[in-house]
């Protein structure tokens, strides 16, 4: 009988490298992380080295010595390649490939591979194409050498091996063409924010660190059914839902991609269109998982990655997650937020007090309306009921008396009865 040839694609073992310039905590810290990022791209750790260094050696991250000690546990724990906790420089990537004789992939690499990976959107689709072409443009000699040993895993997925092995000419192109269709969308993008800032309609972006829980908070506020798994950047794409507060009034409310810590610049350049979401946006709704033990790092990296995006002035609400992973009573605080309040996306609590939030909020940024239309009119109520917040509607002899909050931007058109 002949004997079955198992075909199924072995996964890969990798060592985790990072360099520690201080008492090593932070880069422990890191490379949990990074742990999770290899997890989610479909390789295993297999053990992990960490070099005290005042910075990374230029030419090969590593030190000489360190180096070697990499090559003899790579042999021991029969791994396949390795993975350096920050973004690599061409000659550090091809100078430590010969050293070690394994493949190897920086933080950057496997970030860029996850999001190869879930994408789906004709948007994310260019996103990421462009974020790895960019970031394949200067280190194409270095890589060139390697394409014999990369065969398929982390790092290979998006454009292919046959990007990699044409000309910096041709990759140039190919950027400068999905630079062109990433503009067009973003044109699309922004005649629908213009109509709805037109049509005085409250929008809202969530914003926070990946996995922190945005993607089941959207569900749960809208029943947007959007994919929800406990995995770093589990969801890629934005997605917009309508939200019906309390009151009555609809607000519309976006996903955005979450942030990480060392969010490589490719990706901050990539999918700036997309996080313009949060700059154009009246309130930033900030998740925080706060079962987290790493949670004040967490909040400290998304008001850094904001900052960069240049969204500043803006209305923030700190939803702090996942209280019901708690144990205890924990002093929960972000001193940046202007409002916070405690919640749980996936049981439920805290959402009536977050959406009664929401409409306090947005009844604060509205103005007062108090008018008697005339029949013929009827029209103009349905819109404030729509976008704004209708206090008192009373049918009259002489025409229906309104109060309501509405936008600034419409206040004058419906005062007017136009």
């Amino acid at each position: 009988m002949a004997e079955l040839i198992d075909l199924k694609e072995v996964q890969e073992r990798v060592i985790l490298i990072g360099v520690s310039q201080g008492d090593g905590s932070d880069a422990e810290k890191s490379l949990d992380e990074l742990e999770e990022l290899v997890k989610t791209a479909g390789a295993q750790t297999a053990g992990r080295i960490i070099q005290k260094r005042e910075q990374a050696h230029p030419g090969t991250y590593l030190g000489k010595g360190k180096l070697e000690e990499v090559k003899e546990v790579l042999w021991e724990l029969e791994a396949t390649g390795v993975v350096c906790d920050d973004e690599l420089s061409p000659a550090q990537l091809r100078n430590m490939e010969e050293a070690l004789s394994v493949k190897v992939m920086d933080r950057t690499m496997v970030i860029l591979d996850i999001f190869a990976k879930r994408a789906n959107t004709r948007e994310g689709k260019i996103q990421v194409e462009l974020a790895q072409l960019r970031y394949r443009a200067v280190r194409l000699v270095g890589m060139r050498a390697s394409l014999s040993r990369l065969g398929g895993g982390i790092g290979t997925r998006g454009p292919g091996e046959k990007k990699l092995e044409v000309d910096r000419r041709r990759i140039h192109d190919r950027i400068g063409q999905l630079k062109r269709e990433l503009e067009e969308v973003k044109r699309h993008r922004e005649v629908q924010r213009s109509r709805r800032q037109q049509a005085g309609c409250v929008s809202v972006a969530i914003v926070g660190y990946t996995n922190a829980g945005k993607s089941t908070l959207l569900n749960r506020l809208t029943g947007a059914g959007i994919l929800a798994e406990d995995k770093l950047f589990a969801t890629l794409d934005p997605t917009t839902r309508n939200l019906e507060l309390p009151g009555g009034q609809n607000i519309l409310v976006t996903d955005t991609v979450g942030f990480i810590r060392k969010l490589p610049h490719h990706l901050i350049d990539a999918f700036r269109s997309t996080l313009e979401e949060a700059r154009y946006c009246d309130i930033i709704l900030h998740v925080a998982d706060c079962s987290n033990p790493q949670l004040e790092e967490q909040i400290h990296v998304v008001y850094e990655t904001l900052r960069q995006l240049e969204i500043t002035g803006k209305t923030v609400i700190t939803a702090f997650n996942k209280i019901d992973c708690l144990e205890g009573e924990t002093i929960l605080r972000d001193i940046q937020a202007d409002y916070q309040v405690k919640i749980s996306a996936k049981t439920g609590t805290g959402i009536p007090e977050l959406l009664e939030l929401l409409e306090t909020i947005v009844r604060s940024q509205r103005v007062y309306l108090e008018k008697t239309y005339p029949y013929r009119d009827a029209g103009l109520i349905q819109e404030i009921r729509r976008q704004g917040t209708l206090l008192e509607e009373d049918y009259r002899e002489d025409g229906i008396y309104v109060r309501a909050y509405v936008s600034a931007e419409s206040f004058g058109r419906l005062f007017a009865g136009e």
